[in-house]
């Protein structure tokens, strides 16, 4: 049986960065994450979720969030999925970056979130990343000692593709720091996590920031784990947790084996064609 445990940390997020910092070698100093294998922080946990707020906080790979990530993985024998921070780069655009790093410290995967969040959910939401944020433009994923495994955030998830890429690279676990806010989250955010897990029979790990009325942008919480069945294993509600969800890789290819999703697809009809 090959097990993974993993420890999703909702924290609140604070106006200083270093604060923020602080607060995450806090609770994984606490004990609180012992015996986890991978640490999986929100979308943005560095900084507040505000539009205008992204080049202010933005820091080139190696900044200071960048090694204190790699520190806090290498002193807590863990992979350290980095949920995102607003990452500028040498020609100062500035993206929506989530950093994976291994046990020793090195960085083993990054992600620049491809679908940048531009909504206008009936007069409710209104948010536009585009408006200092650049897109990724590319899907990848990371080998660990366990299997392959990647990360999308928050609004790739609403994009098949996003899974399906990696999970056809052989991914078994997408991890997807997300930030869905208080009209999309009681809306969506349940059945986004249990659908790409069921369409791509893999663990579906969901980590967001605790749910601050006060903050300029109130996110959802709810941090989620989902199997290959689709069924969900662990759910948190909106305050500040702490959660390690021990998950068994093999069930993966037992859920495989009874409905063959991946191995059934027909890619020579993937194609609309006029009859």
């Amino acid at each position: 049986m090959s097990n993974i445990r993993i420890a999703c940390i909702q924290q609140k997020v604070w106006k200083d960065k270093y604060d923020n910092i602080e607060q995450l070698a806090e609770i994984l100093g606490s004990g609180r994450t012992e015996g986890a294998d991978f640490i999986s922080l929100p979308e943005m946990w560095n900084c507040p979720y505000v539009t205008e707020l992204f080049p202010e906080y933005a820091e080139p790979e190696k900044g200071d969030t960048w090694l204190a990530m790699s520190t806090l993985a290498r002193k807590n024998n863990a992979y350290l999925v980095g949920g995102s921070i607003p990452e500028v780069d040498s020609e100062g655009r500035v993206y929506n970056t989530c950093y994976v790093f291994d046990r020793g410290g090195n960085q083993i995967g990054k992600h620049r979130k491809v679908h940048l969040f531009d909504i206008y959910a009936h007069g409710q939401q209104v948010f536009k990343e585009s408006d200092t944020l650049t897109g990724g433009d590319s899907f990848s994923t990371f080998d660990t000692e366990f299997c392959r495994m990647a990360v999308n955030i928050c609004f790739d998830i609403r994009f098949p593709e996003s899974s399906r890429i990696p999970a056809l690279a052989g991914a078994k676990v997408i991890f997807n720091p997300a930030a869905f806010n208080m009209t999309t989250g009681p809306a969506h955010w349940e059945i986004s996590f249990r659908q790409r897990a069921i369409e791509n029979q893999v663990y579906m790990v969901g980590t967001s920031a605790a749910r601050d009325p006060e903050a300029g942008y109130v996110a959802y919480g709810h941090s989620i784990i989902t199997d290959p069945w689709g069924e969900v294993v662990m759910q948190m509600d909106e305050k500040p947790c702490v959660n390690v969800t021990e998950l068994n890789l093999d069930y993966i290819d037992v859920i495989r084996s009874k409905l063959p999703l991946m191995s059934a697809r027909r890619t020579d009809v993937y194609e609309l064609k006029e009859v």
